[in-house]
């Protein structure tokens, strides 16, 4: 039986640009480095990001930019400063799909390695909802 999501895992170039961003716009909190050490493939990195676990490895960065994305829920009222801290990285922002009201607002950026993150305001029961129509 599923019990969650255990871990998601980003390939990067640079573990320490990655770190930056990561704490910068996420305010992750590193909780381990291998350091010189390698347990898996190549030198890594765990962060928490809101419970979550994230990691990061050591490789090359993916070719294209694709809309494969992972999105953190954030409050409505903290959307401009978010917008804020990812501009402030002069990281490339996304123009957000075309939504219809009700849904939510989203804020898509890559990160130095062409992976595209969303920070997004709503919720799957508001989505649904709108989506059939009731809002």
């Amino acid at each position: 039986m599923i019990e969650g999501l255990s871990h998601i895992t980003f390939i990067v170039r640079d573990l320490e640009r990655t770190s930056s961003f990561l704490s910068g716009i996420f305010d992750a909190k590193e909780i381990y480095s291998s350091g010189d050490a390698t347990f898996s493939i190549s030198r890594e990195k765990f962060f928490l990001i809101g419970g979550m676990w994230i990691a990061i490895m050591e490789g090359e960065s993916l070719q294209d930019k694709t809309y494969n994305h992972v999105a953190f829920k954030i409050p409505d009222e903290k959307f401009d400063e978010y917008m804020e801290r990812v501009r402030a990285l002069d990281v490339e922002v996304r123009e957000d799909r075309g939504r219809v009201k009700g849904e939510g607002r989203s804020l898509y950026f890559h990160d130095y390695d062409n992976h595209l993150f969303e920070l997004h305001t709503g919720t799957l029961e508001q989505r649904l909802e709108r989506y059939r129509g009731k809002s």
